[in-house]
């Protein structure tokens, strides 16, 4: 009788250890099965959608910072007024990040001799930084060895994909970016960029199906003059910027038109009488204050013809807009001539500039 109860008791365990082993492998199929398959399908499907709608330029902007600092007072027989105007176009897409933009800068000197006669030829365009390319002479200093519009299109690269307020909070060392992938590539000063491209997004105006944007600039210095008797000598920079958005077909999705009308003028003793360190304000930013309206034959601020021209482009070609009919510079368009008078071959020519440069 013992040996049988003890063998219902064995079989009994047997049967326990048995059970107890077939529990055991029932958290060892769920974690397996869980984290397999859970993660393969969520991540795979959220990003895919990301990106399609990621990068289309929702608003193009243009901003320009304008200095004349480095101007000289008559020194050992010779005076110049230096304009520095650094502009910026940029497009944005819907979330503010960047998705195209062009830095350029125009750098203008005005010379004048012991007497303040004028020294510069003011029959010959001015160039900017982008288009001396080599000719800058940068890449001989530079301790990286390249040229300014090397540098500035690293710098352009770098701002891809982030936003305005990102670019601000990169990390500069006396205001030369110290950000580990650009110290090989730019070392160049970038503050008055960045204060331009914070503008730009400032100002930026709402554009449908724009795939580009470019930056075109026209600058004279032909307004500039000696002096004569008891009026000093002038220095006046005309820097006409534009910014323009291209739809696929070439299409005019928006343009931003804008002036830096700069002048440094100096005294009998050839003395500069500007305040050097002043802000210097574009026509577009000084509004009303740059005081065309009461002159206008159609009552219409210089602000306000400008967004008509750069209205009336929207939708045409650069071809097209280039066709326009103008009489003695000024447009003669129909639908135009009630709404601009000022004479338009500068902006004209920048625009075509910045067309061709759309990136």
């Amino acid at each position: 009788m013992k040996k049988v109860i003890s063998l219902v008791l064995s079989s009994v365990l047997a049967l326990s250890v048995l059970a107890g082993c077939a529990k055991t492998e029932t958290p060892a199929e769920t974690p397996a099965e869980t984290p397999v398959e859970t993660p393969a399908e969520t991540p795979a499907e959220t990003p895919a959608e990301t990106p399609a709608e990621a990068g289309s330029i929702a608003k193009v902007g243009l901003g320009l910072v304008t200095s004349i600092g480095k101007s000289k007072d008559l020194a050992e027989g010779a005076a110049t007024g230096q304009v520095d105007t650094v502009m910026v176009a940029a497009g944005f897409d819907a979330d503010g990040k960047i998705v195209s933009v062009s830095i350029d800068t125009a750098q203008d000197k005005v010379g004048f001799d012991d007497k303040m006669q004028l020294t510069s030829d003011t029959a010959v365009a001015g160039k900017t930084k982008i288009e001396l390319g080599d000719e800058y002479g940068m890449k001989a200093a530079s301790k990286i060895g390249k040229e300014w519009f090397e540098q500035i299109a690293a710098f352009e690269a770098w701002m891809i994909g982030k936003t305005v307020d990102e670019v601000k909070g990169m990390k500069l060392v006396e205001t030369v970016p110290d950000e580990e992938d650009l110290k090989t590539t730019v070392t160049i000063k970038v503050e008055g960029y960045i204060a331009a491209l914070e503008k730009a997004y400032a100002n930026a105006i709402e554009v449908e199906g724009a795939e580009k944007v470019g930056l075109g600039a026209e600058v004279s210095i032909a307004k500039s003059k000696s002096a004569e008797g008891e009026n000093g000598a002038l220095a006046q920079v005309d820097t006409t910027v534009v910014a323009t958005a291209l739809k696929a077909d070439g299409t005019v999705a928006g343009t931003v038109i804008d002036v830096a009308q700069t002048k440094v003028a100096f005294d009998k003793d050839g003395k500069v009488t500007n305040d050097k360190a002043a802000a210097i304000k574009s026509k577009v930013e000084l509004g009303d204050e740059y005081g065309m309206k009461p002159a206008s034959k159609i009552g219409k601020e210089w602000f306000e013809q400008a967004l008509e021209l750069a209205n009336w482009m929207k939708g045409k070609t650069a071809d097209e807009v280039a066709g326009m009919k103008i009489t003695e510079g000024v447009p003669a368009e129909e639908d135009l001539t009630s709404t601009v008078s000022i004479k338009v071959a500068g902006y004209m020519a920048a625009f075509a500039e910045a067309a061709e440069n759309a990136k």
